[in-house]
């Protein structure tokens, strides 16, 4: 067989790397991100005309972002802006509807009443029309802009407006854009909203430089502070500094000290040239005195009379202690003077029933909502809720219950005892079913289906084929794994959209009634918003006694039997029978086992919970709501009602008859 002959240059192996793929867990930072960032802390300054990375090479704003605020010093007002990048299609449907009804939330106002949005050409901006103007946007920007000195500008509005307008000047460019004021803190701010289309939101996508986003924005307002409110005065700047001193937060000397900083060591040794003679003496004071607050605070270690040693962690400590405190400061002004036991970090295992004393968004820029709520226990629980939470169905007043996160259910511990050799099967259930005389076994099988489902998307188990699972033996120790690596927050549940004095009185099935015939439910105690409950069932068991639906015997209460049906009944009679006359259509009471059938016309609020009217052309019917029928408005539905439980089916077909 012929060979052929290899020369020099075709034998040589040539390695072509591809490109690199990416891994599991925290990207390391590049290489020369961590340079920039060591070269930062000696105190040096990059290379350019302001020390800055390079412009950015994309968006409305690249020659606004390098030339504003030249004229800016030391001397200038101080503003902070905070900015997100919102993607519509991920942050979900309701993400704009359920921000901008935040902010415009009551209790914002110089005198504590709801918020109003406004507009560069309006004071009474409709948000609904805005919403409805951004349906088809691929994203939206947000804005939280506090002026240092905001208390002093003699219109926040007008002063919201200039800064807009100059924004669309740089941006070249007309913007949609919607903002409220914020007064119920001790320094106000005003949450900005722009649409992301340019134009008005009549032209293409709105995108802005990332530098204008990170400086120009921030500068141009500080522009203009410093114009309407003139510079700032030594004293004033003074005051400032010597306040940062003492603050339990991430600070400017904190950012001083880290720059300065080499292997997490400061030197303040004065020497002929050094930084520390450039800073002066006030400046190197304030920082000697910062480290002695560190010191204090375990954050910093004295090496000698010049030197200390930073902790490794001391940026994130302070920023967890700052927002410590701005939660204590928030669950303060919640309570109003009433003296509670605060609670910031209640795990999601534990069980809170109580009264809403506030809620908001975390942060305020992010959807993630809180609750402070005043427990029945006599503290008050700070609590993160799940980020898909609409606290427009939270009262303020309302109780509720903060559920413990159930990280495995009881349909788990069926499909691991059903399987066989790591398989379950939908026959071998159905048939285990029909053995034991179940009314319904296709229905328990579809519960089983619908929770495997939901596991596999998890990937947790597999499915074989229809009707056959792949169940792993470990499957509980996998789904509370998977529990606890997902930052859900509390689920909470509304027992009760009415505050505590309007149930003593109440015609309804009330929250209070539940706690009295409800064994086993949380007891208050005799301390805080507690005894404020021991009264109210006192009245509420008084009230009882007056309709003949309680007794007293003697230190003893008996109450009647099936008081939450009849409680119940009793409202529903009331407010089916002026449905009746408002509607002209007849109203039907739902037995117990009844299956019924209707158009799902509107939900009403009672004080027995809320329910969903269905229509059957007929007459109408008032059944529990769940949250699962949320967005099945003006469809046909099933409810089957069930030992005072309902059952919904969706996809109903409408009869010949």
């Amino acid at each position: 067989m012929a060979t052929r002959k290899v020369g020099p240059k075709e034998g040589r192996f040539r390695v072509r790397p591809g490109a690199p793929k990416s891994r599991p867990g925290p990207r390391s930072p590049r290489l020369i991100s961590q340079v920039l960032k060591e070269v930062s802390r000696a105190g040096a300054k990059t290379s350019g005309k302001q020390g800055m990375r390079p412009a950015s090479t994309f968006g409305r704003g690249r020659v606004a972002a390098g030339i504003a605020g030249q004229g800016l010093d030391r001397s200038a007002r101080r503003v902070v802006i905070k900015s997100r990048f919102v993607v519509l299609k991920k942050a979900g449907a309701r993400s704009v509807f359920t921000h901008l009804r935040y902010i415009e939330r009551d209790g914002t106002t110089r005198d504590g009443q709801k918020g109003q949005a406004y507009g560069a050409d309006t004071d009474a901006a409709d948000l609904l029309a805005f919403e409805e103007r951004g349906q088809g946007d691929r994203h939206q920007f947000r804005f939280i802009v506090s002026v240092e000195d905001a208390e002093e500008l003699e219109d926040l509005r007008e002063y919201t407006r200039t800064l807009m307008a100059r924004m669309a000047i740089d941006l070249e460019t007309r913007l949609d854009w919607v903002a409220v004021d914020h007064w119920d803190t001790d320094n106000p701010y005003t949450h900005v909203v722009l649409r992301g289309r340019s134009g008005e939101g009549r032209g293409a996508d709105l995108v802005i430089a990332p530098d204008y986003m990170a400086h120009g924005m921030r500068r141009r307002a500080c522009e203009l502070a410093t114009e309407w409110l003139g510079p700032r005065t030594e004293l004033e700047m003074r005051q400032s500094q010597q306040r940062e001193v003492e603050q339990q937060r991430w600070t400017g000397l904190d950012r001083q000290l880290q720059r300065q900083a080499v292997a997490d060591v400061v030197d303040l040794t004065e020497r002929p040239g050094s930084i520390q003679r450039s800073l002066g003496t006030q400046r190197l004071n304030l920082l000697r005195a910062r480290l002695q607050r560190l010191e204090a605070m375990g954050l910093a270690e004295r090496l000698d009379a010049h030197r200390w040693s930073l902790a490794p962690r001391m940026e994130q400590t302070l920023v967890a202690m700052g927002e410590r405190g701005d939660i204590l400061r928030t669950m303060h002004r919640a309570m109003k003077g009433e003296q509670r036991e605060l609670v910031t970090d209640v795990q999601v295992d534990v069980p809170v029933v109580g009264r809403i004393a506030a809620k908001g968004l975390d942060g305020e820029l992010h959807d993630k909502p809180y609750l402070v709520v005043d427990g029945i226990d006599g503290r008050a629980h700070y609590l993160r809720l799940q980020v898909n939470t609409d606290l427009a169905e939270l009262p303020v007043g309302g109780i509720v219950e903060g559920k413990p996160q159930v990280l495995e259910r009881a349909v788990d511990h069926t499909v691991l005892n059903l399987a066989q050799e790591g398989i379950y099967t939908t026959a071998h259930h159905r048939a285990q079913l029909l053995q034991a005389g179940d009314r319904d076994p296709q229905a328990t099988v579809d519960v089983h289906v619908r929770r495997l489902e939901a596991l596999r998307r998890k990937g947790i188990v597999e499915r074989v084929a229809d009707g056959v699972w792949a169940v792993p033996s470990d499957l509980l120790q996998r789904v509370r794994q998977q529990g606890a690596q997902k930052d859900a927050g509390h689920a909470v549940e509304l027992r009760s959209h009415l505050p505590l004095e309007q149930q003593t009185h109440a015609v309804g099935s009330t929250w209070l009634d539940r706690a009295l015939v409800v064994s086993g439910s949380p007891q208050p105690v005799a301390q805080g918003f507690g005894v404020q409950v021991r009264g109210a069932m006192s009245q509420r068991v008084d009230f009882l006694v007056e309709e003949g639906l309680a007794e007293r015997r003697g230190q003893r209460v008996v109450l009647v039997r099936n008081l939450l049906a009849t409680l119940r009944d009793r409202e529903l009679a009331v407010v089916g029978q002026k449905l009746q006359q408002e509607t002209g259509k007849t109203w039907r009471l739902v037995r117990d086992g009844e299956t019924i059938k209707g158009i799902y016309c509107q939900s009403i609020q009672l004080v027995s919970g809320r329910f969903a009217m269905l229509d059957d052309g007929m007459g109408f019917s008032l059944v529990p709501w769940r949250p699962v029928i949320g967005l099945q408005l003006g469809k046909q539905l099933r409810a089957v009602s069930k030992g005072g439980l309902v059952n919904w089916e969706f996809g109903v077909s409408r009869g010949v008859s």
